[in-house]
This record gives C-alpha cells, structure tokens and sequence, in this order.
C-alpha cells in the first residue's frame, strides 16, 4: 500500500524508550516530518504483532534491543495536501518501552538517534503530539531506572 494518498489508514507504531530522566528520540530520514526530531517507529507489518513492530522499528532506527511494558496512548495523523486530498492517515499505537541492549547508531529510515533530557524536549520544536505522549508516558510510568527492571 502506498503511504501517500493510501486508500485506507495505515497501523503505525511509536515507542518512548526512556531511561531515567532521558527519552530516546530519531531525526526522520523520509516524509512526513522528514528532517524532524520523533519517536523511534514506522508501519507494522502483515503478521507482526505491534510490540513486535515496536522492537524491530526501534532495532533498525537506533540500534538497540528494547522491552516493552505499557501502552500510552492510540493517535490519529490525518494530513490533507493543497487540494484537501488525503495525503497520510495513520493510526499510531504509541508504547512505553526501555533499552535491554545494542549499540546506539542510527539506521534505517533515521537520520540521526539520541538521548534527550524531558527538558530538552520541552524546548525542541517538533510535533506538538509527539511532546504530549512523552509528557503522557512520564505521567503514566514515571521515570525508568534500567538498573530496578
């Protein structure tokens, strides 16, 4: 299915993989919001369940092997072109989830991938929605001390 002007929306995923005070963010490599700072995610697949999703979009962006322990929140990102044609509609499943292993390096659709402060996010100017599900995430599960999991 094309991801522009698709003939139905298309199941998405994103995680918050957080690590104390510290959220892992990527720099998008592809449209929409190409050159953004985000979450790490993408599409899920035919026969991928979505934490499955969750850890292979986290794995091809960042590097790293991740668990996931909470849902945040289901979005809609509807984005309509001049014409007021549909030109993106995803349905985003958004996760919590912190790092079990890997090497941190960007890959995949990623252009860039690091740790970011809640602090530093707050100052970013990103996606308004990709802010309130991280704020979310930390009201939901507070903050993550690897070294407790």
């Amino acid at each position: 299915m094309d991801r522009r002007y698709p003939a139905r929306p298309i199941v998405g995923v994103g995680t918050v993989v957080m690590d104390s005070d510290m959220v892992l963010m990527i720099k998008r490599g592809k449209p929409p919001r190409q050159g953004s700072w985000s979450l790490p995610g993408g599409a899920q697949e035919l026969g991928e369940t979505i934490r499955e999703a969750a850890r292979r979009e986290v794995r091809e962006e960042t590097g790293l092997q991740i668990e996931i322990f909470g849902l945040i929140d289901v979005v809609d990102s509807v984005r309509s072109d001049a014409d007021d044609k549909i030109e993106y509609h995803y349905t985003l499943i958004d996760l919590a989830g912190y790092s079990v292993g890997g090497t941190l390096m960007a890959g995949g659709d990623a252009q860039d991938c690091r740790w970011f402060t809640r602090t530093e996010i707050n100052a970013m100017d990103i996606w308004s929605e990709t802010k309130r599900i991280i704020s979310l995430a930390g009201d939901k599960f507070g903050a993550i001390d690897k070294s407790n999991n």
